[in-house]
């Protein structure tokens, strides 16, 4: 399962949306549907914004900041609505309104709905793309790669990554986070 696939799988799990509805007052199905339209128009733009060196800078320094062990539904439960309104603003940029109001039109929710559902979702997302990135980079230093499917020297690879993710400092490229998130397109 890839990564886009992850996240929505753990936003629209029953603890996820109900925690959502509470917020925003929307039933757990048009919270399933929002997030099915409203995730992959957010990757797409944080794809966009890091396609800059700028905006790959911007998104790292966000990633570093949004970190968390937690499962999606407890971060989405204890979710910073005005940081993830900020988040959400940084994402969307100057089309922010029209895809609120897309979004609301979409799902019959009123964008107030649509804006509350989606700065409670920002900073998990942000979390979830960090861990991604954290172990691509640890797969990258381990010489794993899986883009010829898995085979005996990635295995090998995860092993020796995991220890080496202990003993150093895993980073991640501007380039690598720009993969890593059209990956999320695939």
């Amino acid at each position: 399962m890839d990564l886009m696939n992850m996240l929505l799988a753990s936003m629209t799990s029953s603890a996820s949306t109900n925690s959502l509805s509470k917020k925003s007052g929307l039933s757990s199905k048009v919270i399933v549907y929002l997030l099915s339209l409203a995730l992959p128009q957010l990757i797409k733009a944080l794809t966009s914004n890091a396609s800059t060196q700028n905006g790959a800078a911007s998104l790292l320094n966000a990633l570093t900041q949004h970190r968390s062990n937690d499962v999606i539904s407890k971060q989405i439960e204890d979710a910073d609505t005005a940081d993830g309104t900020k988040i959400i603003g940084h994402i969307l940029g100057n089309n922010q309104s029209n895809v609120l109001a897309d979004l609301a039109s979409q799902t019959g929710a009123t964008t107030d709905q649509v804006s509350t559902v989606l700065s409670a979702i920002a900073p998990a997302l942000l979390s979830g793309i960090s861990a991604a990135s954290t172990t691509a980079a640890t797969q990258k230093k381990a010489g794993i790669d899986l883009s010829d499917g898995l085979d005996l020297s990635d295995i090998l690879g995860m092993f020796s990554g995991a220890q080496t993710a202990q003993q150093q400092n895993v980073g991640v490229t501007g380039t690598s986070l720009l993969n890593i998130l059209s990956g999320l397109m695939k």
